[in-house]
C-alpha cells in the first residue's frame, strides 16, 4: 500500500503519525504533487478531488479523506485509538481539529494562489475567527480527552496546533490558553511528531 502524500499537509502528517504509533512500517509514504489548481494524475486516479492523502490500497480501491484513513489504519493496527466508550467525544475533536487545518490551509492558499491585490481579508478574518474559537473550546472544555490515553483526536489536535506554528507564526495561538500550549509541548515531544514535523 502507499500513502499518497505531501510533507506539508497537516492531513497528511495524522495519516503518517498514525503509522508511526501503530508501528505500520509496511505502508509506503509517497510524495505528490497536490494543488487546488490541479495535481499529480495518481493522486487524481485515486482520488477523484484531487486531494491528500489517499491511501492506495492492494486489495481494494484507494481510501480518502484524513479521517477515513486513520480509522482504517486503526482498525488494521486493532490500536484503539478511536475508543468506544470516548468514540462520539473522540470523532468530534478530532472533527473539530481538522477544522482548525481547513480553515489555516485555506488562508495559505489564498495567499499562494491569488495576485496580493484579490487577496480578501474579510474572508481570511473570518477563516482565523474558526481557528481562535476552536483553540478556546479546547482550552476550555477538550483538556480532560487530550490529557488522557492516547487517541485519534489528540493526534488530529497535534497536528493542528503543529501547522498553527508552521504555516501561522506569525499569529501566536498560545497566549490565554496556557493548559493547551504546555499539552501542546509535550504531544509535540512524542517521537511520531517529531519525525513527521514539516
Amino acid at each position: 500500500m502507499q500513502l499518497l502524500s505531501s510533507p506539508a499537509s497537516p492531513f497528511v502528517r495524522k495519516c503518517r503519525v498514525f503509522l508511526i504509533e501503530t508501528g505500520q512500517d509496511d505502508i509506503e509514504v509517497r510524495e505528490v504533487t497536490s494543488s487546488p489548481m490541479g495535481g499529480d494524475a495518481d493522486l487524481n486516479a485515486a482520488n477523484p478531488s484531487g486531494k491528500i492523502p489517499a491511501l492506495v490500497r492492494d486489495d481494494g480501491p484507494a481510501i480518502y479523506d484524513s479521517r477515513v484513513i486513520c480509522r482504517f489504519l486503526d482498525a488494521r493496527a486493532g490500536a484503539n485509538l478511536y475508543p468506544d466508550a470516548r468514540l462520539w467525544d473522540v470523532l468530534s475533536l478530532e472533527a473539530n481539529a481538522d477544522a482548525i487545518m481547513e480553515a489555516a490551509v485555506g488562508i495559505v492558499y489564498e495567499r499562494r494562489l491569488r495576485p496580493e491585490e484579490l487577496w480578501y481579508q474579510p474572508w481570511q478574518d473570518k477563516q482565523w475567527e474558526k481557528v481562535t474559537r476552536s483553540l478556546d473550546a479546547l482550552e476550555a472544555r477538550s483538556m480532560p480527552l487530550l490529557e488522557g490515553p492516547l487517541n485519534a483526536a489528540q493526534i488530529a489536535v497535534g497536528c493542528a496546533l503543529g501547522y498553527l506554528d508552521f504555516r501561522h507564526g506569525d499569529k501566536d495561538w498560545r497566549p490565554g490558553r496556557p493548559a493547551l500550549a504546555a499539552w501542546a509541548e509535550t504531544f509535540g515531544a512524542r517521537p511520531a511528531m517529531a519525525q513527521t514535523a514539516p
